[in-house]
């Protein structure tokens, strides 16, 4: 599997988060996100099937591709994300 890093967020705190962000998205196809917190933490809330993960410092949360969430704050924080693309090599496919 070959890992492409194409883009991250600007670092967004409790009160630059846009809506886009704190409202139902999903990532292309293809195309995973990482969600780092640098400060704080959040709730990434997983649509389908339904979770919630808990998002701090110390441990990031992938986001698989497509898949509708949102992020609910817990308080004064600072985050990002990362977005990557998952490719399978041509002699795997």
């Amino acid at each position: 599997m070959k890992i492409t890093p194409y883009g991250s967020s600007m670092i967004f705190d409790e009160n630059s988060l846009p809506d886009s962000l704190r409202n139902e998205h999903h990532t292309k196809d293809g195309t995973w996100g990482l969600l780092r917190v640098l400060e704080g933490e959040v709730r990434l809330v997983f649509l389908d099937p339904p979770s919630v993960r808990l998002v701090t410092v110390d441990d990031p949360a992938p986001i698989p591709p497509q898949s509708p969430h949102f992020v609910k704050l817990a308080g004064p924080m600072k985050m990002q994300v990362e977005l990557v693309l998952l490719t399978m090599p041509v002699s795997l496919r």
